[in-house]
């Protein structure tokens, strides 16, 4: 369903409202197709268009 990458492409990566901040907090972090780990932000998750929509739909679904 996705791919790992190290993080070249940019852009704007958002945190979930429900992170509870902190140096310990422990996030996944997300902009259109892609996730990462805040404490490893250099390996990325990537998908594509379909592979991305089938996984917000997944986690939209609990």
């Amino acid at each position: 369903m996705g791919t790992l990458a190290a993080d070249t492409t940019g852009g704007q990566w958002r945190k979930s409202s429900y992170s509870n901040g902190g140096n310990d907090a422990q996030c996944v972090e997300v902009r259109p197709g892609a996730v990462r780990d805040s404490k490893n932000p250099a390996v990325v998750l990537e998908f594509g268009a379909q592979g991305w929509q089938r996984f917000v739909k997944h986690i939209s679904n609990g």
